[in-house]
């Protein structure tokens, strides 16, 4: 069944309609019924589902439902797929599952799953696979069979006979086992006759793949926790499965067992109050005592704790014979006689505030940090925020910009494009230069043009079609002949004059033919011509204009899209003006003209496109798969971490028993570069040998005469000095010594813990594997109390610094901006400007409205709606908002612990894109410019040491093609040789002047 939300999806079921003469139609949809008959009413099918509206408007409902690439295809696994989509991939999967599986295996495989429990699928192909299949076979099922001599022969398992275990009169067991007959296909008149051991079966007829897909296209099971596998209907059938779901296993015995277990655990808790109210009341039957009172009210508290449980745990037997474990009361205080416990009223503990601003605001505390922003026209968006001047960036572009960058450098791959930053993006998109092309701005248009069109030639996107010629002229001669006609008057054709002779082109130019008036205010369909913007993309017609005729063919198909029609239409009047011949350079020379805002809106509807393509969803399903690998890998390791954990807290505890024993000698331990483990005495001893050998190495004085003396003083202290090392020695070898044992377990510690750093170390690797791989959306950090977004683009998709082979990766960071999205439309409604009653309910409770609070709050910075956009790009700014976090509301504690956890990379970046900025800047200021200086929309001197943006080279391409996108491929050998061959017969045939050592001589 295909799946929503993991669910299967459920029908609506059919309405009761009285009239049997009923029209049933479902307008122009391929996936409907259309009956005509005779009646009054007029119902609509839709044909793969069946269901039946008796209302338009549902039904439309309902087939926009199923037009949601939202869902999932049951046996592969694939998302995002229309609803008939994913039944199409159910219905010819199933197909193809059912003839591979074996059939000898199919009945047995059901029965043993049929009422099974077990929640997750993995698991149950797993137990099956392993435990039940692996060494069990079935009538009819080919295998490979293991004779004594060791030839092994394939055959067909003709009957199994199993034979039940029992138990000797002695005490001895016979296991229950089983015997095959199988017959031999190469020698049909022998059989085999086998146990489990020497059968084999082919690695490829039955595999945990197969047996997954098998058992999801078979079985299905409801969406509560403890439900069963279920056999399908018809397949049960088929195999005479009985599908009666046994009383304990149905969903209502499930909730009356939950319904049991609560009602239970409260009898016990009351029981328990009970028991412990009847022991501390009754009194005891017993002679009085001769004690004091405090003590026999000790007493009597000191039986009640060794009796009475604790929160429903019985209570543990004394040991000793009975005796009651022996404390000094003496020490403590008397208890007072203890009555029946009455209730203590605790106040109610004060609930969470729903929302943030519900939460107080704290008087005095300073304002958020000023946001920077990057667009120009500062008075339609925030409100006292420090423009960046002249770039002329727009608020409402900021978004796009954000948007189309980020695409391409999380789809890089896709594009084959090198990742670049987001401010050499800026640039890029504000450069234009007659003598100087940005390989960046040319690289990103020709990369994303190339996934319109599939490498068969096809078109890969979803665009409306242009209609025929004739269709359009024979709309405009019907129209024409609708009009009423209008008589015209002639034109008298001019005298020529006397003695001159009429010629074709005379005669052409003395006639001239009216020009055409363009057909609308641009003129893109005499720019494309003949020439359509499909062929041009699969000849890489991209040089001198060819890329900018191209978007303006895309474009003026979308055109064709009521929604597009306005934005694409202003578009093409700037590429293809009515006023400006309808040429490749024409094209070349107003995309030069165009501001980063309209290259902008390009960039968007072109990535727009490229995320339907069959490449990207290619590449998101890889990633998704590389993801549950990851995932597989990454619980491995913390599975490895849990073990050397457990391994690392025993081997701590036997340190700890062998710890006394060898405490005295490990008051300074020390290890050699051996691992030989010394005592402080030693160290010491050795130590001074070292000395005494240093000093015996002395140069020796001269021999004198009279040195008689001084050779016996030499002595003497030879003696000393030996009889001193010999002391040490003797005391190092009384010394305490550390055991081989513990020894052993020290260093089985230090093993355990580089195997937990390694763990941990390989979990942050897949980690950031996972986040890179992360690319289906982009991911917001969070929102503040105001309902503002905050974005790290770096978070997921890609690397923290971009791709490491980049030719700009030396930047050290990709976008290195926290940036900031005002509230949208239904949340700035609903929460901040409210309506007037709710504004005077929340003014009497905090002494000022929403409004009011966010001026006072937000400082001289306030994002109005979701089209703008603010950022931070210092640790300072950073490190204020995080203070500025109001921690008491539910969302904005999730922000800031969001952000806190990230605080130290954003830092790392932020930092990175301040030196490489001031790195060009430099540059900039000591470059070698030219004496005479223009203005950059002209014509200025251009490099990169100017510009970063020329920096980029797209290394991807090359590596991978061997060429840019915008060049044409270049031909390989063979086409090479071929063309060779054909200059050399074309030169032949024409007749080559022959010389004279290559002809005869005819005299």
């Amino acid at each position: 069944m295909v799946l929503f939300k993991r669910k299967p999806v459920q029908y609506l079921p059919r309405p009761r309609i009285e009239d049997d003469n009923a029209d049933v139609s479902s307008g122009d949809s391929k996936y409907t019924v259309l009956l005509k008959l005779m009646g009054p009413l007029q119902v609509w099918v839709i044909g793969p589902t069946g269901e039946i509206f008796t209302n338009y408007e549902s039904y439309l409902s309902r087939m926009d439902f199923y037009k949601q690439k939202r869902f999932i295809c049951e046996i592969t696994g694939h998302s995002a797929l229309t609803f008939f989509d994913a039944l199409k991939s159910e219905m010819e999967n199933s197909i193809d599952v059912d003839n591979l599986f074996p059939d000898s295996l199919k009945e047995p495989v059901l029965r043993k799953v049929q009422f099974s429990t077990v929640s997750r699928i993995d698991t149950l192909v797993d137990h099956i696979f392993e435990k039940s299949f692996k060494e069990d076979f079935y009538p009819g099922e080919n295998v490979t069979v293991a004779i004594n001599g060791g030839e092994r022969l394939s055959g067909t398992i003709r009957e199994k006979t199993r034979f039940q275990g029992f138990v000797n009169s002695d005490g001895t067991t016979r296991p229950p086992f089983q015997r095959y007959f199988v017959r031999l296909t190469n020698q049909p008149d022998r059989e085999a006759l086998v146990d489990e051991k020497h059968l084999f079966r082919d690695r490829k007829a039955f595999t945990k793949a197969m047996l997954r897909s098998f058992i999801k296209n078979t079985v299905t099971r409801e969406a509560w926790a403890g439900a069963p596998w279920i056999v399908k209907e018809h397949i049960a059938i088929k195999y005479r499965i009985d599908t009666t779901i046994p009383p304990h296993l149905t969903y209502a015995n499930h909730i009356a067992e939950k319904k049991a277990n609560l009602a239970q655990r409260k009898d016990e808790t009351n029981n328990i109050s009970i028991m412990n109210g009847m022991i501390q009341t009754l009194p005891e039957l017993r002679p009085k005592s001769h004690k004091s009172k405090q003590d026999q009210a000790l007493g009597r508290n000191q039986k009640l704790r060794e009796q009475a449980p604790v929160h429903g745990m019985p209570s543990i037997p004394q040991q000793n014979g009975g005796a009651p474990f022996v404390n000094n009361f003496n020490h403590f205080p008397a208890f007072s006689p203890i009555h029946k416990a009455s209730p203590i009223s605790t106040p109610p503990s004060p609930k969470p505030p729903i929302e943030d601003l519900d939460v107080p605001p704290i008087r005095g505390a300073p304002p958020r940090p000023p946001l920077k922003s990057l667009s120009q026209d500062t008075k339609t968006g925030t409100k006292g925020v420090k423009a960046v001047e002249g770039n002329g960036i727009l608020m409402e572009s900021i978004g796009l910009l954000l948007e189309t960058w980020n695409t391409l450098n999380v789809y890089c791959e896709v594009y084959h494009l090198d990742s670049f930053t987001f401010d050499d993006y800026i640039e890029a998109l504000q450069f234009s230069s007659e003598d100087v092309e940005c390989e960046l701005f040319v690289e990103i248009h020709c990369a994303l043009l190339k996934q319109l069109i599939e490498e068969d030639g096809s078109v890969a996107v979803r665009l409306p079609e242009i209609p025929d010629d004739d269709e359009s002229n024979e709309a405009d001669s019907s129209m024409n002949t609708s009009a009423i006609p209008t008589p015209e008057p002639e034109t008298k054709p001019k005298v020529k004059p006397a003695g001159r002779r009429t010629t074709r082109s005379s005669q052409a130019k003395a006639e001239p033919e009216p020009e055409p008036e363009p057909l609308g205010p641009h003129r893109a369909v005499e720019m494309l011509g003949d020439y359509d913007w499909v062929e041009r993309l699969k000849k890489n017609d991209f040089r001198n204009g060819g890329w900018e005729v191209i978007v303006v063919g895309v474009l003026h198909q979308l055109s064709l899209n009521p929604r597009k029609k306005d934005m694409c239409e202003s578009l093409l009047e700037k590429l293809a003006p009515a006023d400006e011949d309808p040429t490749r350079e024409t094209a070349r020379l107003q995309y030069q003209k165009l501001d980063i805002n309209l290259r902008a809106k390009i960039l968007q509807i072109i990535c727009l496109l490229t995320i339907d393509t069959r490449a990207v969803r290619d590449y998101m399903d890889e990633c998704s798969e590389q993801m549950t690998q990851l995932r597989k890998v990454k619980i491995e390791w913390q599975r490895a971490k849990r073990l050397a954990t457990e391994e690392l807290r025993q081997l701590e505890e036997e340190r700890k028993i062998l710890l006394p024993e060898n405490l005295p000698a490990l008051a300074e331990l020390q290890t050699d570069a051996t691992g030989n483990v010394k005592t402080s005495e030693v160290v010491a001893a050795e130590d001074e040998e070292e000395v005494v050998d240093s000093d015996s190495e002395e140069p020796r004085t001269a021999r004198s005469l009279r040195g008689g003396e001084h050779r016996a003083a030499n002595r003497k202290r030879k003696r000393e000095e030996e009889r001193e090392k010999k002391e040490k020695a003797e005391a190092a070898a009384k010394a305490p010594k550390v055991s081989s044992q513990f020894k052993k377990i020290l260093k089985e510690i230090e093993k355990r813990k580089e195997k937990i750093k390694e763990c941990e170390q390989e979990i942050k690797t897949q980690d950031n594997d996972l986040r890179e791989a992360d690319c289906f959306r982009t991911k917001v950090l969070g929102k503040d109390r105001f309902h503002n977004r905050y974005y790290w683009f770096e978070k997921n998709g890609m690397p923290y610094a971009g791709l490491p082979t980049s030719s700009t990766a030396d930047a050290g960071y990709a976008n290195g901006c926290l940036w900031v999205q005002g509230p949208d439309e239904i949340e700035r409604l609903g929460y901040i400007d409210v309506p007037d009653d709710e504004s005077r309910s929340y003014q009497k409770k905090f002494k000022m409205t929403v409004v009011e609070r966010k001026k006072v709050e937000e400082g001289a910075t306030s994002l109005l709606n979701a089209c703008h956009w603010g950022y931070y790009d210092d640790p300072e700014s950073l490190r204020q908002l995080l203070s500025w976090f109001d921690t008491r509301g539910p969302t904005e504690v999730k922000l800031h612990k969001e952000l806190l956890s990230l605080q130290e990379r954003i830092v790392r970046y932020m930092e990175a894109r301040k030196t490489y900025l001031a790195f060009n800047r430099e540059k900039n200021q000591h470059a070698e410019e030219p004496t005479t200086r223009m203005s950059t929309r002209t014509k200025t001197y251009v490099g990169p040491n100017v510009h970063r943006c020329l920096a980029w080279k797209n290394m991807t391409a090359l590596n991978e093609f061997g060429h840019l996108h915008s060049d044409p491929p270049r031909p390989t050998r063979k086409a090479i040789k071929k063309a060779e061959l054909d200059r050399e017969t074309r030169s032949g045939k024409q007749g080559k002047m022959p010389s004279r050592q290559g002809t005869r001589y005819n005299f």
